[in-house]
């Protein structure tokens, strides 16, 4: 099963200004992330219940080589990613977007 993902603005945001803090930091850095966020998005898109419920439907899935989540939720044929969150920020910022 192969789901469309479409971002929330306050996802793409997150997206965005973490992407640019990274190449800020190290050229190239903001390319990894986006790499590995992508190879994330991939599998989501193919296996969108692959990833554990952590609230009222939200799914989870991690980055890996960064500290980020992916939070997202599936509705009928589309993936909406919620948030694209720093695993160190408070959890319960995302929650409102639900």
């Amino acid at each position: 099963m192969s789901l469309q993902i479409v971002f929330r603005a306050e996802a793409q945001t997150e997206f965005d200004e973490a992407f640019d803090w990274y190449e800020q930091q190290q050229a190239g850095l903001g390319v990894d992330f986006l790499m590995c966020v992508t190879e994330v998005l991939e599998r989501i898109e193919s296996l969108p219940e692959a990833y554990e419920v952590v609230f009222q439907g939200v799914r989870r899935a991690v980055v890996s080589k960064f500290p980020y989540l992916i939070l997202y939720k599936v509705e009928s044929n589309l993936v909406v990613i919620l948030a694209i969150f720093h695993s160190k920020r408070d959890p319960r910022a995302w929650k409102d977007r639900v």
